[in-house]
């Protein structure tokens, strides 16, 4: 039995070689829709979540929330007490081992704590002792109407952080 094969036929000839394709779309231009959809999507999730302004209070949080757990693990491992700082007027804190850092000019900040461990009036501080326990304290960071919390324990100095709800009217 034969079978008698022919050349693949395109809707504007025959493709083989030295033909070209003139129909479809090239591997640029699929690689281009790729990156725009990207684009749409990151920027929708930013629009979703408080937009940049509040992704930046996200981040501050955090970053806040987990130096002050370093500065609590510090104090633990090397057996003496470790200061957190934070200055709100300059929206400046710092943590043992020389970790520091600035938080953006857009977020209000706000500092309870105890005043006995503060060394300046401006200056709010959070200490830590070598058995975890700490003087407790509260930064409250605020963009607009979005506020994040990070509250410190003062019986165990355990951290928690995140997004304080406000009741709707």
């Amino acid at each position: 039995m034969r079978v008698a094969c022919q050349p693949l036929r395109h809707p504007h000839g025959v493709v083989g070689p030295g033909r070209a394709r003139t129909r479809g779309t090239s591997l640029l231009e699929m690689l281009l829709v790729i990156a725009l959809i990207a684009m749409a999507g990151v920027l929708a999730a930013a629009a979703l979540n408080g937009g940049i302004d509040g992704m930046r209070l996200r981040t501050a949080g955090k970053a806040i929330a987990s130096q002050l757990r370093y500065t609590r693990t510090q104090a633990i491992a090397t057996g003496t007490p470790q200061r957190f700082l934070i200055d709100p007027q300059q929206r400046r804190w710092e943590a043992p081992g020389g970790h520091h850092g600035d938080l953006p000019p857009s977020l209000e900040v706000r500092f309870t704590g105890a005043r006995q461990v503060q060394s300046r009036q401006d200056q709010g501080a959070i200490q830590f002792f070598p058995d975890g326990a700490s003087t407790g304290g509260r930064i409250d960071l605020q963009v607009k109407d979005a506020r994040w919390r990070v509250d410190v324990g003062w019986i165990t100095g355990e951290v928690r952080s995140g997004p304080l709800r406000t009741p709707s009217p």
